[in-house]
Formats: structure tokens, C-alpha cells, sequence
């Protein structure tokens, strides 16, 4: 069984990553993450509002895509990412290769 576990140790990692220069913004998981959930709308943007997202449209900043947000409060962070992403979208993100 030793031999096993030294094998699957020594293997590649599942996703290469690139060489290129690094995304600018944190994911919308990373932001929500260090929320605690209820919260109202405006307290989101007090606390994170400077936070740069990754958006498919390039980097943008939180406070900026939270005007176009209608919700006052969010009872769960599922619901806050689902927001955010009605405004900003789903897609790839860019990088400076592309």
C-alpha cells in the first residue's frame, strides 16, 4: 500500500497553471466568503464596496456593480453571488494574453 500512496504523490497536478501575468480582482467567492450572511445591502458595500472583482468585462469594482443591485437585503451569500452575477455575467475571465 506504501507504494501506492508514493505513486499518487509524485503525479502531476490535475490543472497546469499558465505563466502569464496574474488576474487583477478576487473571485466573487473570495468576497462573499468573508461576509456574514444576512446582510443588507448597504452594509456589503460599506465593508467590501473598495473590493475589485473578476468580471468577464475585466475588473470592476464592487460598489460599482452593487448600483445596479435592486435587493436591500440578502439572507444567504448563494443569493448575493446570484445577484452580482445577474449584473455582471458568466464567462470566462480575461487575462492579459487574450
Amino acid at each position: 500500500m506504501a507504494d501506492d500512496e508514493s505513486d499518487e504523490e509524485e503525479e502531476a497536478p490535475a490543472v497546469e497553471l499558465g505563466e502569464g501575468e496574474p488576474v487583477e480582482g478576487a473571485p466573487l467567492a473570495r468576497v462573499a466568503s468573508r461576509l456574514n450572511w444576512g446582510m443588507a445591502h448597504s452594509e456589503i458595500v460599506e465593508r467590501e464596496g473598495d473590493a475589485t472583482i473578476r468580471t468577464p468585462d475585466g475588473p470592476q469594482q464592487l460598489a460599482d456593480v452593487m448600483d445596479d443591485v435592486d435587493i436591500p437585503y440578502f439572507e444567504s451569500r448563494r443569493e448575493f453571488t446570484e445577484a452580482v452575477r445577474e449584473v455582471v455575467g458568466t464567462g470566462p475571465i480575461p487575462t492579459a494574453d487574450e
